[in-house]
């Protein structure tokens, strides 16, 4: 099996849901929520794409980095590559239903860890589909991140007992899912957070905490202060606000205010192992991989996963040799240029 091979089949599985598209920028599914697009016009999924394509990689190749070191050390667990799948659920709701909820998750869960990383696994209206996350990652013996929306906060640390008691690498909630139209639709409350609320939910817990969904250096400085370990700079796949701002244009802003301070992990229209190569020169130390992954799925199972992955790390890798990064920490703002 192949990529294309794998892009074909899930392009037949998921008709009506994704189109699986040439290019996966937005504009075909804009406005397709519940469904794999952006919120209303899509623009803040387009924005994603576009804003990311308007940085440039410096190509060099008068240097000593001949074997890049792709290694990425999260939470003391070595990955062979600093991509992660992202946390995603509602495979009937979102994706047509092609793969139960349980197949998804093995897929990404088990294809991640062949590929030499880690999954994060989601949360949503339905508990039981968090449940079924964290038994996959049970499965593996805990090698995963369990990821909660932004419930009331019992409901948070009762998920986030499930994570401890299962040994999960770390947990966190995505906070940007406090407007999810599909959570509303399901009868489930979600919202904001305060300070004091998300110091509750951090202090309640022995594992690494990550705070998903933040896109202005103000709340990440606040993440700092409330204790959690990363944070995901995060539209939510443009799924939640309209005419909100890309994850590339923000994170530079946000690098220069927390790097060194907490782990900057970045989804948000990463396609390529070049996209990986440009977020981590923008700032980031890591990224989230998510409508990929989907695709890898539905396209293959784990096998599908898994080679959408170790695509996405050699075309990384390829990109360092011919830049110069002998390691993730020599990936620079140096190296690329920004036209915007």
């Amino acid at each position: 099996m192949n990529i294309n091979e794998v892009r074909k089949i899930a392009k037949e599985k998921m008709k009506g849901y994704c189109r699986v598209c040439p290019v996966c920028n937005g504009v075909a599914c804009a406005g397709e929520v519940p469904g794999m697009g952006g919120s209303l016009t899509g623009s803040a999924f387009k924005s994603n794409i576009e804003d990311l394509n308007k940085v440039k990689v410096r190509l060099k190749t008068i240097h000593e980095a001949k074997e890049p070191n792709l290694d990425f050390n999260f939470f003391d667990i070595k990955l062979d590559a600093p991509i992660i799948s992202a946390p995603i659920t509602g495979t009937e709701f979102n994706m047509g239903g092609a793969l139960s909820e349980d197949e998804y998750i093995d897929s990404v869960v088990n294809g991640s860890l062949t590929a030499g990383t880690i999954a994060m696994i989601g949360d949503s209206a339905v508990p039981e589909l968090y449940d079924s996350g964290i038994d996959a990652l049970r499965k593996v013996h805990g090698k995963g991140v369990a990821i909660i929306k932004p419930k009331k906060n019992e409901v948070v640390i009762e998920a986030l007992r499930k994570a401890e008691n299962i040994n999960a690498i770390a947990a966190g909630m995505d906070i940007d899912g406090a407007g999810l139209v599909t959570m509303a639709l399901k009868g489930t409350p979600v919202g904001p957070k305060t300070v004091e609320e998300l110091k509750e939910i951090i202090s309640s817990t022995n594992l690494p905490f990550i705070l998903k969904g933040i896109m202005t250096k103000e709340e990440a400085l606040l993440a700092v202060e409330v204790g959690a370990k990363a944070i995901v700079v995060s539209n939510h796949g443009g799924r939640v606000l309209d005419h909100a701002q890309s994850t590339a244009k923000v994170l530079p802003e946000i690098a220069e205010a927390v790097k060194g301070k907490i782990m900057i992990l970045v989804d948000g229209g990463i396609r390529t192992g070049v996209d990986v190569f440009k977020m981590i020169a923008l700032g980031a130390d890591g990224i989230l991989i998510g409508r990929p992954i989907v695709i890898g799925a539905f396209g293959g199972y784990r096998e599908g996963v898994s080679l959408t992955i170790q695509d996405m790390r050699n075309q990384l890798l390829q990109t360092m040799i011919l830049t110069g990064a002998k390691d993730l920490t020599s990936i620079n703002k140096s190296m690329i240029s920004i036209e915007w």
